[in-house]
């Protein structure tokens, strides 16, 4: 199987975004117009995942699936109830029952991983952790490329011992949740750029700058610091294909959010949003809590859900450019860079 990164048309990976915004049409359509299209496996079970695998690998071999790592960093119950203390009135006010920790879930990680060694893709992402090494081969003899993320120097040296096909680095500028190698980390304060230059003189495994990026100038930039293509999440966020919620994207275009925030108010780990009355409420009584706290404030969410002051608005820095329109026409903006 040969790994798609080395062989993509236009140098972009669409960022795996879980929760909703990527679906199997973002990742065809991405492929369709000569980019990598990506498949995320959070919040969905293993049988779900297989659908869209089946899906997507109908009309192109251009894509692979992000899997969520286990966390190796333990959530503190005392922390967790103290911040179901603080999303009980939330909740009131919404009409729906006061949250409660729930136990550590590990996302089906290991029968997602068993399915994907048994009908393997032509890559596989991993993020908020490294695979182990038994993993990393387990892919690599069913033949599929293995590509790491790193948020820091040191996490990029510790993934390279894997030897991976990849390594997503992943600069402050990022939108949505940061790659961090557990969630007791805070998010190094690094730019894309300066990350890239670092990263490629700590290895000579290809790089993937991932992080601000709104136009070709931004990413020609990176890739002659030495990335071998640019992923990028927030831009697709408001493709046609993409399955963002409503609100979600009406707030990237509106013009009325005009300043993201770093919070870990709506998961428990370290995530940029568009600012809203959520992540200023929240801001005081937030906790390192992942996955728990992304399942208590999961009923919050859907309870809000045509109110985008009360919903997780991931967003990069750069969300100002995005755009109404296709995922092809995305793509098309960086074509020959």
């Amino acid at each position: 199987m040969t790994n798609p990164l080395t062989t993509l048309p236009v140098s972009v990976v669409q960022a795996p975004m879980a929760g909703g915004p990527s679906t199997p049409a973002l990742a065809v359509a991405v492929a369709r117009a000569g980019g990598l299209g990506m498949l995320a496996a959070g919040y969905k079970s293993t049988e779900a995942v297989a659908e869209e695998v089946r899906e997507v690998a109908a009309h192109t071999d251009r894509f692979g699936v992000n899997l969520f790592v286990p966390e190796r960093d333990p959530s503190d119950p005392a922390a967790l109830a103290a911040y179901a203390r603080a999303l009980a009135p939330v909740a009131a006010e919404l009409g729906v029952p006061a949250p409660e920790p729930g136990e550590y879930v590990d996302d089906e990680y290991s029968a997602k991983l068993d399915h994907l060694t048994a009908h393997p893709v032509p890559l596989v992402s991993f993020t908020f952790g490294l695979p182990t090494a038994d993993d990393v081969a387990r892919l690599r003899h069913a033949g599929s490329g293995v590509v790491l993320h790193a948020t820091s120097v040191d996490e990029v040296v510790t993934a390279a011992r894997l030897r991976p096909d990849a390594i997503v680095v992943q600069g402050r500028e990022a939108g949505g949740h940061r790659a961090t190698h557990g969630q007791d980390a805070d998010p190094e304060d690094i730019t894309t750029a300066d990350l890239l230059v670092a990263a490629r003189r700590a290895t000579d495994i290809p790089l993937v700058a991932a992080g601000g990026i709104t136009g070709r100038e931004g990413a020609a930039e990176l890739l002659a610091r030495g990335a071998a293509a640019v992923q990028m999440g927030t831009l697709f966020l408001t493709a046609a294909e993409a399955g963002t919620r409503p609100a979600h994207r009406a707030a990237l275009l509106d013009g009325e959010h005009t300043e993201t925030v770093v919070t870990r108010a709506f998961s428990g780990r370290a995530a940029r949003a568009l600012r809203n009355r959520f992540t200023e409420r929240m801001a005081v009584h937030q906790v390192v809590g992942y996955p728990q706290v992304h399942y208590m404030t999961a009923p919050l969410r859907a309870a809000s859900s045509a109110d985008a002051e009360g919903l997780n608005l991931w967003a990069g820095t750069g969300f100002a450019a995005c755009r109404e329109g296709t995922a092809a026409e995305v793509v098309e903006l960086f074509r020959g860079v």
